[in-house]
């Protein structure tokens, strides 16, 4: 974990504020566009949050959160009682949505999906590839960094308005994609469909809020075997393996619960892991807080 300071907290559309957190003991690590990092607050929770600064500061990260109205604690309590001053935990980056190297980008965000976007658009603009951004939101008050985007880019960002304006047409700009161009849309689950159905799905990277609903056999029990203590774990059907490992004693960080930011991911040594996260588990590697085993014995690397 790295030590940070909150320097500043900045309302920057209606209920997302803008965290610029410092580092506490010396410059923080490196990060890429598409980056997250795990925020640890005062309430015990940790939530994930994409990076949306510049890359070349190494002396501050910057997030931005919106207010959850369901909220699990998380937005709610960065909203109603984080103060300018606070000292917090933050983790080391990960990135489960980088970007790579194209001839043209296009960029969808929707909401507060602009987090990741903003510096991908920064570092295409930067590297001279051409680049252009729809941002989609309800209303421009509800839009944050909408002022920077356009006093920054220019006419290579469209803000669409969808209460003024209505949805934008993505298949239109599926017909008229350049070849060799790319697409990355971060945004909420619909207009995510609407991307996948526009786009050729070998051109098109999305990052998404939440899981895509998807069907799985019924939980069965496992065996979860720690290989540094040797012992062994029941995961029983109606609990999760990262339940199982935590009431063992054996915690392992986690966020989303949803297998959507990667924080409890665990290498495997042994046996073959039934993948139920929404990233993509990398090989050797499995996604605790959803993920179970097809085999009946797990080795993990605990």
């Amino acid at each position: 974990m790295q030590q940070t300071i909150v320097g500043a907290i900045e309302q920057v559309a209606e209920d997302v504020v803008s965290l610029v957190l410092r580092g506490a003991t010396g410059p923080l690590a490196p990060w890429e566009p598409g980056a997250h990092i795990d925020l640890a607050l005062p309430n015990w929770l940790t939530r994930q949050y994409s990076l949306c600064g510049d890359t070349a500061d190494r002396e501050s990260y910057r997030v931005a959160v919106r207010h959850d109205r369901l909220s699990r604690g998380g937005s709610e309590y960065i909203h109603r009682f984080l103060r300018q001053g606070r000292s917090l935990d933050v983790s080391l980056p990960r990135n489960h949505f980088p970007l790579l190297p194209a001839p043209e980008y296009l960029f969808l965000a929707g909401g507060i999906g602009i987090t990741p976007i903003l510096p991908m658009l920064r570092a295409a603009v930067t590297s001279g590839v051409p680049a252009s951004l729809v941002y989609v939101g309800q209303s421009v008050a509800s839009m944050p960094f909408a002022d920077e985007l356009r006093s920054s880019y220019g006419d290579r960002v469209r803000i669409v308005a969808t209460r003024e304006q209505g949805r934008p047409d993505f298949s239109a700009l599926g017909a008229a994609l350049n070849p060799g161009a790319v697409v990355y849309a971060c945004g909420p689950g619909p207009m995510l469909a609407a991307a996948e159905a526009a786009f050729p799905a070998g051109r098109l990277y999305a990052e998404r809020f939440r899981p895509v609903p998807r069907s799985f056999a019924p939980n069965t029990a496992f065996e979860a075997v720690c290989a540094r203590s040797g012992q062994t774990v029941q995961v029983p059907p109606d609990e999760s393996l990262l339940d199982a490992l935590t009431h063992a004693g054996y915690p392992v960080a986690s966020g989303c619960r949803e297998g959507v930011c990667g924080t409890c991911e665990l290498a495997v040594v042994d046996g073959e892991p039934e993948h139920r996260d929404d990233i993509g588990a990398p090989a050797g590697r499995m996604y605790a807080c959803v993920s179970r085993a097809l085999s009946p014995r797990l080795v993990v690397d605990l």
